[in-house]
């Protein structure tokens, strides 16, 4: 991610004491056990969970093969970094053992022991207020559409979107969390309308998967949730809650206290969880929290196909185009020619609006768009902060499925040629220096050189919308003026021999003139 968002590394700078305090809830220790841990961190922390004793350095040692050393270093070295383990001191030497609060805990969620709702109560809902899984996903994509619609452009959205696929805005909560994140600029008021700007961040973030872009958003709740009267490790032990509760059950809220209530209403806001009402004393997690902590492929790529539609390319479409066995439907829907034209496979409107960021549309058809890239275009994407990189990239991750195939079958020509150039020079290693060389370029070279140089040239030049006063009389009064417009702070470039200057406000600057040549009248009048 980028610096502004934060993944899961965001845990290891939590204080020791703070992580003590969070492993005192089962579903955190859980949720830290099977999603952060590595699998030889998992077995060592297996062996010392049910041990009485402090397990000594050299047995973790006998654990793994003397070639594997790196490895059991890195493992015993995650478990300190997250303080899962401490060190002691026995007579044959050092050994390690869990800390009380992490041990107590996962052996609570293994034995299923202790007492309360570790795991939420669950609530039998009447039956008219019954949810299927179906239409908790669609909740969710929903909410999630909605997030993205407003990070793209609700403006431009607007445009593209057929009847019946207007997106529900986000709440406010979740807008103030989109801004404090970077990922969007807002301007205007809320009487006159407010108009959001996708930053770079935020391009940056809706090219990512479901599963990381919304633990980018939690964790910068997490890190705002001083605003909110609460901690964080409250609001950490709250979500990993959240996420160890089953999908397709109702949970009653009355075991929740005060702040996770509150909690509730604004994980509600980003489609974690779904309340019939306001009034409604349960609530059911969607696909989107259940598999937040999950350790799991397959559920993870699930719930990534199931609510990251609105990002994916017409899969039947796709599948139309795409004749390899290798590739797999909506792996890639743009095709751009040498020419800067591009045909995008597409029904989705926020795809299109995110390919009008830096593109300029010029046709729509029920399955495709076109356009072309321009330098205005891109230069304008540039200018709210999207980079030439993250341009070229996401051309090469969308790119269909015949330019990978083209692109491939251009760089074994390549190959191919050069090994036969410098076969006799450079004898057998030729195919190894060759494939070192030469790699795959899915988007042809001069659209990638044209994006770095529009961006070059963006960068080089900039622009200020101001005023050019000239035409001065004399050389005193130039002077004056200009040195009044430079100690106001409006002042951007002056040329003493032409008596120009150029300014961002005029009005003080005309007001000086003005009171400058009635003091000059006044005294030549004497």
């Amino acid at each position: 991610m980028t610096d502004s968002l934060q993944s899961w590394d965001y845990l290891e700078g939590l204080q020791g004491v703070e992580l003590q305090k969070l492993y005192k809830s089962p579903p955190s220790a859980l949720a830290i056990f099977r999603k952060l841990l590595s699998g030889l961190s998992k077995h060592f922390v297996m062996s010392m969970l049910y041990c009485p004793r402090p397990t000594p350095l050299t047995e973790f040692e006998l654990m793994v093969k003397a070639s594997r050393a790196k490895d059991r270093q890195m493992a015993l070295d995650q478990l300190r970094r997250y303080h899962i383990v401490r060190e002691t001191t026995l007579k044959s030497g050092k050994a390690l053992s869990l800390v009380p609060d992490f041990a107590r805990s996962l052996r609570r969620v293994l034995g299923g022991g202790g007492s309360g709702y570790t795991f939420g109560q669950v609530f039998s809902p009447p039956a008219s207020q019954a949810v299927s899984v179906d239409d908790l996903d669609d909740y969710a994509r929903q909410q999630w559409e909605g997030i993205l619609g407003y990070m793209v452009g609700s403006s431009n959205l607007a445009e593209l979107q057929q009847p019946g696929e207007e997106l529900a805005p986000p709440s406010s909560s979740v807008i103030e969390l989109l801004k404090a994140g970077s990922l969007v600029t807002v301007q205007g008021t809320v009487s006159r309308g407010q108009i959001p700007t996708i930053t770079k961040d935020g391009f940056a973030f809706v090219l990512k998967d479901v599963s990381t872009q919304i633990w980018a958003l939690l964790f910068l709740y997490v890190d705002n949730c001083d605003a909110f009267d609460m901690e964080k490790i409250e609001v950490l032990s709250f979500i990993f809650f959240v996420a160890s509760l089953e999908l397709g059950l109702a949970y009653s809220i009355s075991t929740l206290t005060t702040k996770e209530k509150q909690m509730l209403q604004d994980l509600l806001g980003l489609g974690i969880i779904y309340q019939p009402d306001s009034n409604a004393t349960f609530f059911y997690p969607t696909r989107l929290a259940t598999t937040l902590t999950s350790s799991s492929t397959s559920a993870i790529t699930t719930a990534s196909q199931t609510l990251g539609s609105s990002l994916q390319p017409n899969s039947d479409l796709s599948a139309a185009h795409n004749t390899s066995p290798h590739q797999t439907p909506g792996s890639g829907f743009i095709i751009i020619e040498t020419n800067f034209r591009l045909y995008a496979y597409t029904s989705s409107s926020l795809q299109i609006a995110l390919l009008s960021l830096f593109i300029a549309l010029r046709s729509r058809h029920p399955n495709m768009v076109t356009g072309k890239m321009t330098k205005q275009s891109v230069q304008r994407a540039i200018q709210v902060g999207i980079t030439a990189e993250q341009i070229i990239s996401y051309l090469s991750t969308h790119a269909h499925p015949q330019m990978k195939r083209y692109a491939a079958a251009e760089l074994a020509r390549n190959q191919a040629r050069q090994i036969a150039i410098n076969a006799s020079s450079a004898g057998p290693n030729a195919e190894g220096a060759t494939n070192a060389m030469l790699h795959l370029k899915v988007i042809p070279d001069t659209i990638m050189d044209q994006i770095s140089l529009w961006q070059m040239e963006r960068d080089r030049i900039t622009s200020n919308a101001g005023f050019l006063l000239k035409d001065f009389t004399t050389n005193s009064e130039y002077q004056d003026v200009c040195r009044y417009a430079d100690e106001t702070g409006v002042l951007i470039w002056s040329d003493d021999k032409r008596r120009v200057f150029f300014v961002t406000r005029v009005e003080g600057v005309q007001s000086f003139i003005k009171e400058r040549r009635v003091r000059e009248q006044a005294r030549m009048a004497f």
